[in-house]
């Protein structure tokens, strides 16, 4: 079989049609008895028409045979194990051997071979020999498939992008086991009926083809959860697609569609919806049954008006830019209580209401090239919002050299001026705290002033710029009842955490207390066995009690801009940790053994700090992908090589520890 493989493959690449990856197989005179044993069950001819940024090296296994079991053994010493071709001219497209589609039958030569030599090897005999199941064919300007493919019915995987396809044969419905099919890059208009009715199919690619329609036939494909449709010349979606209820992904950017069928809000699952570059006007006023959704981006399109997203709770991004959006509903802003991104730049919007700050945990809003004429005071509500983009607006309300200081200026200027509505008493804004909890600004949160359905309906608990400086424990049991799993009291006076967060301690997954004035963190903070993110930034901390190592779920922690001089030995308990960031503290060494201890930790930010040097072995932790240094007084790595980022800074530390 080894034999058969390696003269289709050479014979390929002697007409141009394949690259030979260089990989090791092991034979079995080669392997010790504590090589763990791989089964190869995968085959790969990636043709030298692949782009070359798409060209990566890649181990792919094949049947019965054994590759190296580690990447040292992967490099071959023998130069007739390895066939470089980067010299030679590209040639017309050689057509598929046919023994491929055969691969999964073993001959009578091999199955002798293998009976004589069963006493001294089993492992072995054809019988025990695994099915293919993965197959990429792609850049290899392949015209057709054979019919023949039906061979193959163990695959699972088929990749076929990047060819010159106009058809499928109809025998690719035969493969009932097939799970992930990428058809991407070809010139194909349709499908095959029969590919419809493949039982376990869930990924699909069609991307970058020539269809003008979807078959509705699409809906049988009951397993399906990601379709991507994108960059065709698709007029509209069929009747019938909402049946593709484990649907969690919907790409179909860059086609011509002018309006969804009304069935689309059927897909419950789905989570990300992608309808940029088309030509719709409208949006079903219905959306809000999608309750899954989390990302919508309908940019460049030509729509006029926002549905009021009644029921989308957990949308976290509307990208809405390049419309001809006149207005933001107001009932938008109290339906979407997590929406993070909020993208409406280059439409014709003439105003934001005041209804903005019930949008709590907003981080971005991008209204760029507008004709709004006044930014409302209720913007500086909004505690989380870290980027405001309003140039090209004929704002008059605000000077111009203070919009062009950027979003925290703005913020600033549009405070004050709540500020000074509060003292003079003007304003039902200036009132009422816009959110789950009303009250009155003042230092104590009264508990009668509890709005029991926002809670229920949000299950959040926030309350934001109130100067607060003590929550009583009544609020915290009212929440608990209500189920509530976040908890914001960012921007108030709050010394300590307030006691009452103990009622909430097995319901809480997000807690966040930036810019309060916390000196201490209580220990009981260890009771908070389901939280995952805590936001402790902006306040006057040195330290974390011991018990913050026993937080196994936790998974970012953001610590910036405290007094800290150095990382909490507690955190190098915190197995789980993936994001911390330390940033703008007062920090001096790097406990390297420490944050070896956490090996999930993904994200290290310790900007602005007063560390003195960059121990080299940090550069052995190479599970740190982004890594943050700038703004500390060390000499080596020099600024250059920062700016280069975590790659570059990661590789000179390791070239300078001593060997």
């Amino acid at each position: 079989m080894l034999a058969d493989i390696f003269s289709m493959c050479r014979a390929l690449a002697a007409r141009g049609s394949v690259s030979i990856i260089p990989v090791k197989i092991a034979s079995s005179r080669e392997r010790s008895k504590t090589t763990p044993r791989k089964q190869l069950t995968s085959f790969c001819i990636c043709g030298p028409h692949a782009h070359p940024r798409r060209l990566r090296r890649r181990y792919y296994q094949i049947r019965e045979f054994q590759m190296a079991s580690s990447g040292d053994e992967l490099e071959s010493e023998d130069p007739d194990d390895e066939l470089e071709l980067d010299d030679q001219p590209e040639a017309a497209a050689a057509p598929i051997p046919e023994r491929l589609y055969d691969i999964n039958d073993a001959d009578e030569d091999s199955k002798t071979a293998n009976l004589e030599a069963l006493t001294l090897n089993e492992e072995d005999a054809w019988w025990n020999q695994q099915p293919l199941n993965n197959l990429d064919l792609s850049s290899n300007a392949l015209t057709h498939i054979s019919p023949k493919i039906e061979n193959l019915n163990t695959l699972t995987v088929l990749q076929l992008h990047d060819n010159a396809l106009v058809a499928l044969p109809p025998q690719i419905g035969k493969l009932e086991k097939l799970v992930r099919l990428n058809l991407s890059h070809n010139k194909l208009r349709e499908l095959p009926p029969d590919l419809f009715s493949l039982p376990e199919l869930r990924h699909l690619n069609i991307s970058h083809n020539e269809f003008i329609e979807l078959d509705p036939d699409i809906s049988n494909l009951h397993m399906l959860e990601f379709l991507d449709a994108s960059n065709n010349n698709i007029k509209s979606l069929p009747g019938g697609i909402g049946f593709l209820v484990r649907l969690t992904a919907l790409l179909l950017p860059n086609n011509h569609i002018k309006e969804l069928p009304p069935d689309i809000v059927n897909m419950r699952s789905l989570q990300k919806l992608d309808l940029m570059k088309n030509d719709l006007v409208a949006l079903p006023e219905d959306m809000g049954l999608l309750r899954k959704l989390q990302c919508l981006y309908v940019q460049h399109n030509d729509i006029k008006e926002l549905p009021s997203f009644e029921g989308n709770e957990s949308l976290n991004e509307l990208h809405a830019s390049n419309n001809f959006i006149e207005q933001v509903p107001k009932d938008l802003c109290a339906n979407l209580p997590h929406l993070k991104i909020f993208d409406l730049r280059d439409n014709k919007i003439s105003e934001i209401p005041d209804e903005v700050h019930l949008l709590r945990n907003l981080t971005r809003l991008d209204v760029t090239n507008n004709s709004i004429h006044q930014l409302p005071v209720a913007l500086a509500h909004l505690a989380h919002l870290v980027s405001l983009q309003v140039e090209g607006n004929p704002i008059k309300s605000i000077r111009r050299d203070i919009i062009q200081c950027g979003t925290t200026r703005i913020l600033k200027t549009l405070q004050e001026r709540a500020q000074a509505k509060d003292r003079q008493g003007g304003g039902a804004e200036a009132q009422t705290c816009p959110a789950a909890v009303e009250c009155q600004a003042q230092s104590e949160l009264p508990a009668g002033n509890v709005d029991k359905y926002k809670l229920r309906h949000t299950r959040t608990l926030a309350v934001n710029l109130e100067g607060l400086t003590q929550v009583p424990d009544q609020v915290f049991e009212v929440a608990a009842a209500e189920n509530v799993h976040v908890v914001d009291f960012a921007r108030n006076q709050l010394k300590q955490l307030p006691n009452g967060l103990q009622l909430m301690s097995k319901l809480v997954t997000e807690l966040v207390l930036s810019q309060n004035a916390i000196v201490v963190v209580q220990p009981f903070i260890s009771q908070f066995t389901r939280i995952s993110y805590l936001n402790l930034s902006n306040n006057l901390l040195t330290d974390l009690p011991h018990e913050f190592g026993v937080l196994n779920t936790l998974r970012e922690l953001n610590i910036g801009n405290n007094r800290l001089t150095f990382i909490p030995k507690a955190l190098y308990e915190l197995q789980g940790l993936e994001i911390l960031l330390a940033n703008d503290n007062h920090i001096t060494a790097l406990n390297v053994a420490g944050l070896e201890n956490m090996g999930r930790l993904n994200t290290l930010d310790l900007r602005n700090n007063d560390i003195e040097s960059i121990p080299a072995i940090l550069g052995n932790l190479t599970n740190i992908k982004h890594l943050e240094l700038i703004g500390n007084p060390f000499r080596q790595p020099r600024h250059q090589i920062l700016m280069k980022g975590t790659d570059a800074i990661m590789s000179y530390l390791r070239d300078r520890i001593p060997t």
